[in-house]
């Protein structure tokens, strides 16, 4: 039995602080945009959950000096940026400081390290617009609430990592998404498809036939947190299968599947209840989406990845 925390209020108790972090996350994300070297499905543009928070990977420095990282480091709430060379600067997230703010500094600190960088700073995929450097609106910011979330988001990264790890083909690393604030693993079976829209992300992102496991912390749309599914691109029939654990179910608003995070953290093995639900749902996906089943079982460690 895991004697982990998992822990996680609804977002509706913790709406205004999540929105902050949300915030902040967006501009790691754009850094990596502006930074990165361009990747197919947009990986470049991903972020990473590290045991200290949320990262970007090592950027290229504007002026070729070397790489930045910038990270939000949630154990002592501080927005760190680094260069290779040694230097860092650390601004704090808190007590209850605007997202504009620490935009501004964020970005100075980046141009005095590593040279000048212009960013979009329109937030994206997110309900409100005013630009990242100019945002007072967004300034709640709770320690024990950001704690809570940290602690919750590590023991579900951690299941999305067991889960991929054993897959033979091309899949991504556990990805932390600053648009959605979620963290997702994306495996391929190797054919193209076509996106769903020709909106920019669309047309990027979902060129791929894929299936994607995730966990986001909730959201207006969807107030807990949950496990989720889906396959790009779906069949019919795709949402009528009994997947496991018990409480794993289709929401049709979402168009995906989901296991709400208090059936997880509930059951006796909290991270074999989560791991049973990734591997459900994409044998689900491969079967009945048209996928080559030696890499259905590959995800399941048949063959072993280590002899």
């Amino acid at each position: 039995m895991s004697q982990l925390p998992w822990p996680l209020r609804a977002y509706q108790e913790w709406q205004a602080t999540c929105d902050t972090l949300h915030a902040h996350t967006q501009l790691l994300g754009k850094l990596a945009v502006k930074l990165a070297p361009p990747e197919p499905q947009l990986q470049h543009a991903a972020l990473r959950l590290t045991a200290r928070g949320w990262e970007t990977l090592p950027l290229p420095a504007p002026d070729g000096s070397g790489s930045l990282v910038v990270a939000l480091d949630l154990r002592a709430h501080e927005a760190v940026t680094e260069h290779s060379n040694g230097q860092a600067e650390r601004t704090s997230l808190g007590p209850d400081r605007a997202v504009g703010a620490v935009t501004r500094e964020v970005l100075a600190a980046v141009r005095r390290m590593g040279g000048y960088v212009e960013i979009d700073p329109t937030p994206q995929e997110v309900a409100w617009t005013v630009p990242l450097d100019e945002d007072d609106e967004h300034a709640h910011y709770d320690p024990i609430q950001v704690a809570e979330y940290f602690a919750a988001a590590t023991q579900a990264a951690l299941i999305l990592a067991a889960f991929r790890a054993p897959f033979r083909g091309r899949s991504t690393p556990v990805n932390a998404w600053w648009g959605s604030f979620d963290l997702a693993v994306n495996l391929f079976s190797g054919r193209p498809a076509q996106p769903p829209s020709d909106d920019f992300i669309m047309r990027n992102a979902m060129d791929a036939q894929e299936v994607a496991i995730g966990w986001w912390p909730g959201d207006a749309r969807h107030g807990q947190a949950a496990f989720y599914a889906y396959a790009h691109p779906a069949v019919d029939g795709f949402d009528r299968a009994a997947l496991a654990p018990d409480g794993a179910h289709w929401d049709g608003a979402l168009g995906e599947y989901v296991l709400e995070w208090d059936d997880v953290r509930s059951a006796p093995d909290p991270h074999a209840a989560g791991l049973e639900f990734a591997r459900s749902a994409f044998r689900h996906a491969c079967s009945v989406c048209g996928w080559d089943m030696s890499l259905a079982a590959s995800a399941e460690g048949n063959p072993p990845p280590v002899r």
